[in-house]
């Protein structure tokens, strides 16, 4: 009984040993992971720093760009819209009256004369009765005659000559109002123009107002845009307006601003513009979309960039300015912001941030940084020689 003591002593004493022994291994082995990663980072580091010196050799050469020199210039300015073009003249010919279609003498894209007949409903019995009225008139205009002959030499009296004249007048209103009804009964083309599609066959009844076809007068049209009303100052009535459409892409057309709506478009706050255009040929048709110019006075002094100049940042736009001694052959880069305006196809007209004379980097600039050294192997402006 006396031994079981001792060893359970024994025991705990043999396990805290095992125990301080495993928990040093660990901390040697710790710490020799970081030694290891200490000397492997001290390496990369030393690499590195090597490398990085070579690195310094190369930032201090100078980087190769295109550059121009800015001079302030006359930039031609007009004024560009998205609009529509409509005819003139156009109508949707219709019937007056109800009737059959007795005959049809047009066909579908026909160009007609102003006045020619295009649609003949059936009229017999107002043809009918414009005979009858017609020789009524006729024997009216004899009774009148005769006593015109009579009443002066007493043999009939006045009162009758005055009857017959008024009986003469109502035959020839009655002729008349027949020869209306009979006009009526025709639908004739108001004005010279090209015929839309048929939607009528011979025979068919119509009702008054039922479409018969298109009819549009394609020698003159107009050009609808619209333009913000900043510009509204800048459109008086006589304006070219060079119009071009993706249908002939290679063509363009001249218009003259014709009218302007005196009220702007309480929505948008954009003012209507009409133009007028003269079709020759009658290529262009109404409901096409096209590109309205008007052309407005130059603008002097512009100072004119390339696109490929601008810089486009979360900041806003910038340009890379070379200063220097000599900054057409070389010089120190600057990031400048500028203010663009109005873009002229491929150029952009600065409003602010530069000044004439600059020498802009117009070509590699994305290979510069902000101070460093560029030398200029292409430059282009005045005294680019």
């Amino acid at each position: 009984m006396s031994d079981n003591p001792e060893f359970t002593e024994d025991s705990g004493e043999t396990v805290s040993e095992a125990e301080t022994s495993s928990q040093g291994a660990s901390r040697r082995t710790i710490v020799l992971t970081i030694v290891i990663l200490a000397v492997v980072l001290g390496g990369l580091f030393t690499w590195r720093a090597i490398r990085s010196g070579g690195g310094q050799a190369w930032q201090a050469q100078e980087t190769a760009v295109a550059a121009m020199v800015v001079e302030p210039q006359l930039a031609p300015m007009d004024l560009e819209a998205v609009g529509s073009l409509s005819a003139v003249r156009e109508v949707m010919l219709a019937p007056e009256v109800a009737g059959r279609v007795s005959a049809l003498r047009f066909s579908a894209g026909e160009y007609v004369r102003s006045g020619a007949l295009l649609v003949q409903l059936y009229a017999g019995p107002e043809e009918a009765d414009r005979k009858a009225a017609k020789a009524r008139a006729d024997f009216a205009r004899i009774q009148f005659e005769r006593s015109e002959e009579l009443a002066p030499t007493g043999a009939e009296p006045r009162e009758l000559l005055e009857e017959r004249r008024s009986q003469l007048d109502q035959a020839l209103a009655e002729v008349a109002r027949f020869d209306a009804r009979i006009r009526e009964k025709q639908v004739r083309a108001p004005f010279s123009g090209r015929l839309g599609i048929r939607q009528i066959d011979p025979g068919q009844y119509l009702n008054a107002g039922d479409p018969i076809a298109t009819l549009t007068a394609l020698d003159t049209l107009f050009v609808d845009f619209s333009v913000p009303q900043q510009q509204l100052g800048a459109l008086e009535p006589g304006q070219t307006v060079r119009v071009v459409s993706d249908a002939y892409p290679d063509r363009s057309f001249n218009a003259r601003l014709s009218s302007i709506e005196p009220k702007l478009d309480e929505e948008t706050r954009n003012v209507r513009v009409q133009a007028r255009l003269a079709n020759p040929g009658h290529v262009l048709r109404p409901g096409m979309y096209v590109t309205a110019s008007v052309e407005l006075p130059p603008q002097e002094n512009a100072i004119v960039l390339p696109l490929t100049a601008i810089q486009t940042s979360a900041q806003g736009d910038n340009v890379i300015v070379i200063r220097g001694e000599n900054a057409r052959e070389g010089g120190q880069a600057e990031i400048v912001s500028v203010r663009t305006g109005r873009r002229m196809g491929n150029n952009v007209i600065v409003e602010s941030g530069i000044e004439a004379g600059d020498v802009v980097v117009s070509q590699g600039q994305l290979r510069v940084q902000p101070g460093a050294t560029v030398k200029v192997t292409e430059l282009t402006g005045p005294e680019a020689d």
